[in-house]
């Protein structure tokens, strides 16, 4: 440790035989600023408002010894990690492990050796200078690190929303859909109990579940009348071409499989790859749910919007058929509570609808 460019460090001497408190001063006041007291009582009252770095601590003394003084430091949160060196004119091993155990960093004998006192206190508050550096270092790193990891994660969370409004743009009708899939899946996730870190996972999923739209021709999307086969088919492929698009993101791999299943069906007649019940991946069944609600209560090129009722009778009709009967039923209680209409657009009459203007494949 360089003395001319570093601070001197605060040893604290506690000693009841004031020529070894000025034995210590002596030693050491070139390389430190040395406290001096008296008793452990004292000793621990200074401490309580005063930081050092170093303790030299008497081990026999009238009151409250060394090894006691010692323990309540231990115990205090402000000097539990204090170094101390304790002063003894008698050692033995016994009295040594005991030192050591009781968390002591060293001993020394008196009367005092001039420069065994000294290396051994220039050894501890060497070591102490380069922990605390190396604390300052880590903590420095690791707020690096984090604001490193905040930048990612806005620059992630702001292209899924360049790539959210891609998807919107294809479809005149269903602006704002991913979003609100997003919302109804995270608010479905929070009721079956997810963690906070599964809902914004979830949620993520959600926004980019119509990804592989960009691919097919807006002319097919916004269609208002019955689609050919081969146009259904080109709909279809949305899942396999939006889980494609999204497969290189290997850092979050979920993604792919909310876009890819979330139009099976838990009776297996849905696509594209005929899974049925418990072998579609949960968190798309979730999705599923979210997708067909907010399907249903949003304006299409081919029909308006349904009524509340007419919305909670197709999904209990759904229930355990196309959908997961878990997630179906937390979104039944939703809609349930949802007595203002708060989720979704104000219903509007039944007989306006126009379903009949297209059928759903």
């Amino acid at each position: 440790m360089d003395e001319n460019k570093q601070k001197k460090p605060t040893v604290l001497a506690v000693d009841d035989d004031d020529v070894n408190l000025f034995m210590v001063n002596s030693i050491l006041g070139p390389m430190a600023r040395v406290v001096k007291k008296s008793s452990g009582i004292v000793a621990l009252k200074y401490l309580s408002d005063h930081n050092v770095d170093l303790v030299l601590l008497d081990f026999n003394m009238p009151g409250m010894d060394g090894m006691e003084v010692l323990a309540e430091m231990r115990r205090r949160e402000e000097t539990k990690n204090v170094p101390v060196i304790f002063m003894t004119g008698e050692i033995d091993v016994e009295l040594e492990t005991e030192v050591f155990q009781a968390g002591a960093v060293d001993f020394v004998r008196k009367p005092f050796a001039p420069m065994v006192l000294k290396e051994r206190t220039r050894r501890v508050l060497q070591n102490e200078y380069l922990k605390r550096n190396l604390r300052d270092e880590v903590a420095e790193q690791t707020q690096l690190a984090e604001e490193r990891l905040a930048a990612h994660i806005r620059l992630f969370d702001q292209t899924i929303l360049a790539l959210v409004k891609t998807i919107d743009a294809k479809d005149k009708y269903t602006q704002g859909h991913s979003q609100r899939v997003a919302e109804y899946t995270r608010m479905i996730a929070k009721r079956a109990g997810e963690s906070p870190a599964r809902l914004q996972e979830l949620y993520s999923m959600g926004l980019l579940h119509d990804i592989g739209k960009i691919g097919v021709p807006s002319s097919i999307i916004n269609k208002n009348s019955r689609l050919t086969d081969e146009e259904y088919n080109i709909i279809k492929s949305h899942t396999t071409l939006g889980a494609e698009i999204l497969k290189p993101i290997v850092e979050f791999p979920k993604l792919s499989i909310g876009a890819r299943n979330h139009h099976e069906r838990w009776d297996g007649r849905g696509y594209p790859d005929g899974l049925s019940g418990e072998d579609i991946p949960k968190d798309a069944r979730l999705i599923a749910v979210a997708d067909a609600y907010d399907a249903m209560t949003s304006r299409r090129s081919y029909r308006g919007v349904m009524e509340q009722e007419r919305v909670r009778n197709e999904i209990e009709r759904g229930r355990g058929s196309q959908f997961d009967p878990y997630y179906a039923g937390i979104m039944l209680q939703l809609i349930d509570e949802d007595k203002e209409f708060k989720m979704r657009s104000d219903p509007v009459d039944p007989d306006a609808l126009g379903f009949a203007n297209r059928v759903d494949k």
